[in-house]
């Protein structure tokens, strides 16, 4: 079996070494950069299974290497993870706003990286040659193995996360889905605790893009004191 790839960008040498050296005994294969420009470079010269990114780095930051990468069509739905040694809502929103898919906040424990880091290596990722596995409702159609979503034929951009949200709503249409059951089903199980104003943000994002009038959304309701309902 051919291992997977991770890139890690960190400045901290001391870090970064530690991870990869965690990394590689998970059986990975772990290639390194200790700078935004460096961590451009290796990105965008291999296919990698997932992206550990700092946001403090020197001449290019996190943010900003993140949307480069989100910008290549090989890497539009590689998992990204983000490392923040602020952790402030605005600075976790931002992150996960710029295409990130996690974001763990300094110090961690290896313990809870490595955690994170598996349950974005279990996330489905787009295959070829497979048969199309398409969610339909109203004129939204999710094609699942592709993972492209459509609105009136035409197409949406959606996040990672945004997706794995609307899939979950599509295919439990009329239900009402608990904060908890969301992050469980989205985020994964043994995802370390969020907050769950994290569910809020999301849907707030993808009410703005599937919604004709955001502020007064009719596809996904609010369920005062529960969750939230998708009605198609």
């Amino acid at each position: 079996m051919v291992a997977k790839k991770i890139l890690l960008v960190e400045d901290d040498e001391k870090l970064i070494a530690n991870l990869a050296d965690k990394l590689r005994a998970e059986g990975y294969d772990v290639f390194t950069a200790l700078d935004g420009d460096s961590g451009w470079e290796t990105a965008r010269g291999g296919a990698f299974d997932l992206i550990v990114l700092d946001i403090m780095l020197p001449r290019l930051d996190g943010i900003s290497l993140c949307r480069l990468i989100r910008n290549m069509p090989e890497s539009e739905y590689v998992p990204i993870i983000m490392l923040t040694a602020r952790g402030t809502e605005n600075d976790k929103i931002q992150g996960l706003e710029t295409g990130a898919d996690d974001y763990i906040v300094k110090p961690f424990s290896l313990g809870e990286f490595l955690s994170r880091v598996r349950a974005q290596m279990r996330r489905p990722t787009p295959s070829r040659g497979l048969k199309q596995d398409v969610l339909t409702a109203g004129d939204l159609r999710l094609d699942l193995t592709g993972r492209r979503a459509f609105k009136a034929e035409a197409e949406i951009k959606l996040s990672n996360k945004e997706f794995d949200l609307l899939t979950l709503f599509m295919r439990n249409k009329n239900a009402v889905l608990s904060r908890d059951f969301i992050l469980t089903n989205v985020w994964g199980q043994d995802y370390f605790p969020l907050d769950k104003r994290t569910v809020d943000v999301h849907i707030r994002w993808l009410r703005e893009k599937i919604e004709e009038k955001p502020s007064s959304p009719e596809r996904i309701s609010t369920v005062r004191g529960i969750g939230y309902r998708f009605e198609g």
